[in-house]
């Protein structure tokens, strides 16, 4: 048998290393996130990003902050024929991305460790074997997926309510605690109440809805589940905020109070 001492030493000792581990991790963190933008990089994320330059300045410090640490920690890997990743694909992905972080109290995606980017839709396979034709994807094992026609176009156009990146980052957020449900890790534990009650109900108003072949703000995607809703809301949040506010003001006061932002201010 093992002396009790020997194993609790094994176990102050992992301890400790994990410790100093996230302290090295985030001094880098820091370190890197207080190197300015080139300005070549801040030129290409204006004339790429719409909503780049919407941003109040301090903000937009912030962003430019984020998105360096996101391109430090985060790899890209080009598929389905595309040539090459290049400068512009990490930084209007980094930038759209790193919106969901500024000031949401997130400082990172938690596992996300790559990006998969394919040159248009491309073909994949349900846990069932079922083919199906996907612009992105938002894996729990560390990668996200994306379609850059998809990206560029929702980079573009910042009022149709449609945003690819911001939509599956939404779900790497929903995902940190390793669970794809829809309710991410809040600040306050009585959060949580509110969170479920609104939540619930606004995602019950859009299955309604959409059932009875009503119009509505949420892309009807959202219906599919808890995941779906939040991310959808999330996009849709950012990309009309105005609509949402209007059909849904108590899930629009949570989006913001969340993300800690108000697109309603610099939309």
């Amino acid at each position: 048998m093992i002396p009790v001492w020997i194993i609790l030493g094994a176990v102050l000792l992992v301890v400790i290393t994990g410790g100093v581990h996230r302290w090295h991790r985030e001094k880098k963190r820091a370190e890197v996130r207080l190197t300015p933008l080139e300005e070549w990089q801040r030129a290409l994320i204006r004339a790429k990003v719409a909503f780049y330059t919407q941003l109040p300045v301090n903000l937009r410090r912030k962003l430019d902050g984020a998105i360096q640490v996101f391109l430090h920690e985060v790899g890209f890997e080009a598929c389905g024929g595309l040539r090459e990743i290049t400068d512009e694909m990490r930084l209007v992905i980094g930038a759209q991305a790193c919106l969901l972080l500024v000031e949401s109290g997130y400082c990172s995606f938690g596992k996300l460790r790559s990006i998969l980017v394919y040159p248009d839709a491309y073909q994949a396979k349900s846990d069932l074997g079922v083919k199906s034709i996907r612009l992105g994807e938002s894996w729990q094992t560390g990668s996200v997926v994306l379609s850059w026609e998809s990206v560029v176009q929702g980079s573009k156009n910042t009022e149709d309510g449609l945003n690819v990146v911001i939509h599956e980052f939404a779900h790497q957020i929903d995902q940190f605690d390793g669970v794809a449900d829809g309710l991410p890790i809040l600040e306050r534990r009585s959060d949580y109440q509110e969170w479920a009650q609104e939540f619930r109900a606004s995602f019950r108003l859009l299955c309604d809805r959409v059932e009875a072949g009503k119009r509505t703000v949420l892309d009807q995607y959202g219906a599919t589940n808890p995941a779906e809703f939040f991310a959808v809301a999330t996009e849709t949040f950012f990309e009309k905020p105005d609509s949402l506010q209007e059909a849904h003001p108590a899930l629009y006061d949570l989006l913001k109070r969340f993300y800690g932002l108000d697109p309603l201010a610099w939309h």
